[in-house]
Parts: C-alpha cells; structure tokens; sequence
C-alpha cells in the first residue's frame, strides 16, 4: 500500500471515522444467501463487505469412535481459492486455511453450538459424519468471521434425513427430511485489528494490509468467549486486549441480530 493511503486510513481514524465511512464498531454489510448449492444438505453464501465465502455441509454415514459411540462427527475444511486473491495457489490448503478451518471448529466444538449427538443414527452402529466445507471465493478482509457465518449459516440449512429403525435393519431415507438440523445456537467471531493506536471491527482489505495485529474473538448469545485468536506479529498490551474484547463483545450483539433477521432460527 501506498505510503499516502496509509496516511489518509489513520488520518481518518484519528477523525472517528473510516474511510469507508464506518464507525471502529461497525461490520461492513452483511448479506446471507442460504441453500446456495442444491446439492449439499446445507449451504450459505456470504458476503461481507467485499468478501464472499460459500459454505456447504455434507453428511455421510459412519461408524462412531469406539469411546464416542453416541456422538457423531464434525470436520472443518476451509479452502482458498486461487481465484479470491492474488497471493493464494493452488494445491492442497496451506497453513492460513488450515488456521481458519481450526480456529471454525474450535468455535463450533467448544461451544457446543453443534449438538454431535443430533448426528447419531443408531447408538454405537452408525452415525453421520458432518462435513463442512467453507470456500473463500473472494478476498476483500476479514476472512475469517465471514467463515464462520457462513458454517453456521449452513448448518442452520442442514436438515437431518428420516430414519427407520426396525430390530437391526437401519434404513435411511435420504430424500425425506426431518426439521431436526445439527446446531443448537449460533456462534459468531469478531475480528478485532489494531492499526497505530486504534481498534477496529471488521478489518477491510486495505485496513488489514497496515494492522500492526489482529485479535478474534468467538461469542455465543448470551456472551460466552469460545474461542481466541491472535494473528499478525504485532503485540497488545493488557488494556488493549480488554478494550478489543469488549468492542468484540458489543459488535457480536449486532451481529446475532443480523443473523436473527437472515437465518430462521
């Protein structure tokens, strides 16, 4: 970025204001687009700002882990694509899609937002096995939140099939559904960046590209932090991380609203 372009971004906060216009607590518009892909049993196309993100999620039949056997399983994948920025290659996912794919199931798990015992067919026979996959498909900051939308927005989608039980035959009808989905409540992370001595929500392209240091935090409704992630060299002080979490904290409000209002729950 250019020196004057730096310049005019702090400039801008040292007024209050972005140069996008937003306040340092204010998301980007946010748009939620549900079952994008018909094929998938659940899918949500996001897009935040410049950043677009489809997630869809896939079940498949398994047997349970031998010490879960009343529990099914949840996998994470986050790829992206060559064609969302100009840095990413193609080939297997690197360790910054691999970050975000962990940091998106760190979330879901440990809040236990996803209710794996939804995903049992048959205790300790066969279980569904939920395959998330999160595609970024275009770069415009702040990927991350956008990924997490974009899985619980899917997994809102996602409609478990009917089953039938009868002694020991297991029959799954596939294209009958049931109104039973895999999540319980929704999470939402808030990427907080630092750049100079400013705080702001919902990084763009161009803030992120001069923050000194992003922090992420995951909520749920009624305010639990499950899930932390520091990303970039720079450091935060003591104050600073207390001041980022509570700007986070009054931003996810907004943003489980918002959900509220796109996403049936």
């Amino acid at each position: 970025m250019s020196l004057l372009k730096k310049e005019s971004i702090l400039n801008s906060l040292e007024r209050g204001i972005r140069l996008d216009g937003r306040k340092n607590i204010d998301y980007r518009p946010l748009s939620i687009t549900l079952n994008y892909a018909k094929k998938a049993e659940g899918s949500a196309l996001v897009k935040l700002g410049d950043t677009m993100v489809l997630a869809g999620v896939k079940l498949e039949e398994e047997e349970p882990f031998p010490d879960t056997p009343n529990q099914g399983n949840l996998i994470v994948n986050v790829e992206l694509l060559p064609l969302a920025y100009e840095t990413f290659e193609p080939g297997p996912p690197d360790e910054n899609a691999i970050e975000l794919a962990r940091v998106v199931d760190r979330s879901l798990r440990d809040s236990k937002a996803v209710d794996l015992s939804r995903l049992v067919i048959a205790p300790g026979k066969k279980v569904w096995t939920a395959w998330v996959d999160v595609y970024v498909l275009d770069y415009g900051g702040n990927v991350l939140d956008a990924c997490t939308l974009a899985a619980v927005a899917a997994l809102y989608n996602t409609k478990l099939p009917k089953v039938e039980i009868e002694g020991e035959n297991i029959k799954i009808l596939k294209e009958e559904k049931t109104d039973i989905t895999p999540i319980n409540y929704p999470v939402a992370t808030v990427t907080v960046a630092k750049i100079g001595k400013f705080l702001v929500v919902d990084p763009n392209l161009d803030e992120e590209s001069i923050a000194d240091v992003k922090i992420s935090f995951s909520y749920t409704p009624d305010g639990r932090i499950v899930g932390m992630q520091k990303s970039n060299f720079g450091s935060l002080s003591l104050q600073e991380v207390d001041n980022a979490e509570s700007l986070a904290r009054a931003a996810s409000q907004k943003l489980f609203e918002e959900l509220k209002k796109q996403i049936i729950m």
